[in-house]
């Protein structure tokens, strides 16, 4: 079992998607010894997901990503379709408050792929193209995942073996993991067109209408519009692929025609998930571990937030330092399984919404499409209206309070931007981007923790000495904008895991518990 560089390799990651190779990244940068897979010849391959959220932002910001994406987002406007009106949103006003990234992003997978492969690249690890595992063996010390790389035999021996291949993942199978749910009736159409028309360049077209809802946006792979739309298993494109795309225009009332279909593809979609997330040293994150319609645009955020906390207590296992092994890794499904089974639940009724082809929902839309235009300005400008959704699907409000890693008491309630949060945070929830007073200059905190280790907060007053030295996997912070004896400790995914009010008790025997003690 070893690295490429002739060391007890950590984590094999099976599947170079977003989840992959966050998780790839996360677990090298927390002192694994990495190497990712996929079965693919290269990393050639069309855009499926479009939306960054914001809290996906801030689990990517800690290597160093989370910037570049800001500046390569496509610009934050957005028309509304509804019955041949246009009503341009100002989709920059969509703010959600406690956070460095406010705002949703249109960005192409392929452009996160992209950026998350680079900083892999900078660190020395290369996705392995044309590896695919089709039987995995675990024993006593871990797995070795048995295939072939590019048509030749190999076997890769590894503490933890991590599926991040998708839908159809051969690491779930393999692992005997059932997969529970069921296939929709409606697949996804998705396809790059060239338009003439007088549609607006560079703005993301959302038209709603009693079929359903068609979204043109300025992101296609290979040309420059991008078309996603949820179709019904009897309609297909019998008369010519361009035709059938106009006539998806026309009855959405867009003013433009198709010149040019340069690609498309037909998407089953399903709504499942995994009945276990792990395996004895085999884990489940992203697609093989959940599906579910693009409705919301959960997908790719959902998976990469899955590898962000499984990332960094794969490396803390395989350190060996952790006090209890297992609990920390079983902490994982605890935590992800249930974000998994509501992300799922939500994304479907978004979709029945959208979608659903019977005659409510038919009605609902079309009676939006006629009527629904004045209602759209005033839920703008009033964002305790739209506040609450966004939240939702940011996921800023999915807690782990009952995982075996949320010890401790909650902070002081109080009022921000209309919401209540605590300072600095309950255990088991994520730190909110508050402005604090560090050696006497006001820092933001999820800037003072953007690096990947655990953060220590000590309140002003708090006496503490911390066993052994701080490094890389510790870091030790004094905020002296809040007063008292208190403690919190922030995990590396963003979620603070230890929080007392009074005193430190404990706060050594949590580090212990998760590994976070320099050796």
């Amino acid at each position: 079992m070893t690295s490429h560089g002739g060391g007890r390799l950590d984590v094999l990651v099976a599947g170079a998607g977003p989840t992959g190779l966050t998780l790839a990244l996360s677990a090298h940068d927390h002192g694994a010894r990495v190497r990712i897979v996929d079965r693919r010849p290269d990393e050639c391959r069309h855009s499926r997901a479009f939306l960054v959220q914001p809290r996906t932002l801030e689990v990517l910001r800690p290597y160093g990503l989370a910037e570049d994406l800001v500046v390569h987002a496509a610009p934050a406007r957005v028309h509304l379709h509804l019955h041949g009106r246009c009503l341009p949103v100002d989709a920059g006003r969509l703010r959600l408050p406690g956070t460095a990234f406010p705002r949703f992003l249109l960005v192409r997978q392929g452009e996160v792929e992209l950026f998350l492969r680079r900083a892999l690249r900078a660190r020395g690890v290369e996705v392995e193209w044309g590896t695919n595992l089709h039987s995995i063996r675990t024993g006593d010390d871990g797995v070795v995942g048995v295939g072939t790389r590019d048509g030749c035999p190999t076997r890769i021996g590894s503490r933890f073996l991590a599926g991040c291949d998708g839908t159809a993942s051969t690491v779930r199978r393999a692992a005997g993991i059932s997969w529970n749910g069921a296939a929709y009736p409606q697949k996804i159409l998705l396809a790059d067109i060239e338009l003439d028309g007088d549609l607006h360049p560079g703005v993301a077209h959302i038209a709603i209408h009693r079929r359903g809802v068609l979204f043109l946006l300025p992101l296609g792979d290979v040309a420059r519009w991008r078309v996603v739309t949820a179709q019904q298993p009897n309609r297909s494109p019998a008369s010519g692929e361009r035709r059938f795309v106009q006539q998806l225009l026309d009855e959405a009332q867009l003013p433009a025609d198709v010149t040019e279909v340069a690609w498309s593809e037909w998407v089953q979609i399903e709504h499942r998930l995994a009945s276990r997330y792990q395996s004895g040293p085999i884990f489940l994150a992203g697609d093989a571990a959940h599906t579910c319609s693009p409705a919301g645009g959960q997908g790719m955020n959902t998976g990469i937030q899955d590898a962000a906390n499984l990332g960094w207590k794969l490396a803390y296992s395989a350190a060996g330092r952790t006090q209890d092994v297992s609990a920390l890794l079983r902490s994982y499904e605890q935590e992800r399984r249930p974000v998994g089974r509501h992300v799922v639940s939500l994304s479907d009724a978004l979709f029945r919404a959208e979608a659903g082809p019977d005659p409510v929902c038919s009605l609902v839309r079309h009676a939006f499409s006629r009527a629904g235009a004045p209602l759209v300005p005033p839920l703008l400008r009033a964002p305790l209206l739209s506040a609450p959704a966004l939240r939702v699907l940011a996921q800023f409000d999915r807690r782990y309070r009952h995982s075996p890693l949320s010890i401790g008491t909650a902070g002081t309630g109080r009022t921000m931007d209309h919401w209540i949060v605590t300072r600095p945070a309950a255990p088991g929830t994520r730190i909110p981007d508050d402005e604090v007073t560090v050696d006497g200059a006001p820092r933001r905190l999820q800037e003072l923790t953007a690096t990947p280790a655990v953060h220590v907060l000590l309140h002003r007053d708090t006496r503490w000495q911390a066993p052994g030295r701080a490094g890389h996997r510790l870091r030790i912070h004094r905020i002296g904008s809040w007063p008292g004896t208190g403690i919190a400790i922030v995990r590396p995914d963003g979620y603070v895991g230890f929080r007392s009010t009074t005193g430190t008790a404990g706060a050594v025997e949590w580090l212990e518990m998760i590994g976070a003690l320099p050796g």
